[in-house]
């Protein structure tokens, strides 16, 4: 038969069990479960549509809303560049922001705003980029900073992208900051 110590450590599993169930039964009072917010346009849309088709519609409008409505220029109006600086420290393994600074993987992003495109000196850039030309503009900043790639296929730019229109312009601000002449600000 069980000795003494079996007992005691069966015993001791089962008050261990019971003490971690009485503790996530409080904590489930004291804290209650996170229920995401739904918009009451998205609710109501939603509950007048057959069981298919709302979820499909809500997929659509849940792509929908991932980007505000919020046009370039209102969103750079309002965007911060202290948080595109916290933002943009996954920018600097690649690039460097200083005037004169060294090219690295990437290349310096001094007074890019503006800058004709493969414009930095002494910087091999993709085919991509030469054979588009043209000026480094906030709109087509925000385009390339959403998925490199598809703005610009053939890029060496190895980044995927930033998804929140917030974050792109807190950066493109912060970029904005590093010229002698900041760039006027869209309208």
């Amino acid at each position: 038969m069980w000795s003494t110590n079996t007992n005691n450590t069966i015993g001791a599993i089962i008050v261990a069990l019971w003490i971690l169930w009485v503790s996530n039964q409080i904590g489930n009072l004291l804290i209650p479960a996170y229920e995401p917010v739904q918009d009451a346009v998205a609710s109501t849309s939603v509950a007048k549509v057959p069981a298919k088709k709302a979820a499909e519609k809500t997929v659509g409008e849940t792509a929908a809303r991932a980007e505000p409505a919020q046009s370039l220029p209102v969103l750079l109006a309002s965007a911060n560049a202290n948080k595109g600086k916290k933002i943009a420290k996954k920018c600097i393994a690649c690039h460097t922001f200083k005037k004169g600074g060294k090219n690295k993987v990437g290349p310096n992003l001094f007074a890019i705003i503006g800058k004709d495109r493969a414009g930095v000196a002494k910087f091999n850039y993709s085919g991509a980029i030469k054979k588009m030309g043209g000026k480094w503009g906030f709109a087509d900043m925000d385009q390339f900073l959403t998925k490199p790639k598809a703005f610009m296929p053939g890029t060496k730019m190895v980044f995927n992208g930033l998804k929140n229109a917030g974050d792109r312009a807190a950066i493109i601000m912060y970029l904005r900051s590093f010229a002698d002449a900041p760039t006027a600000l869209p309208k």
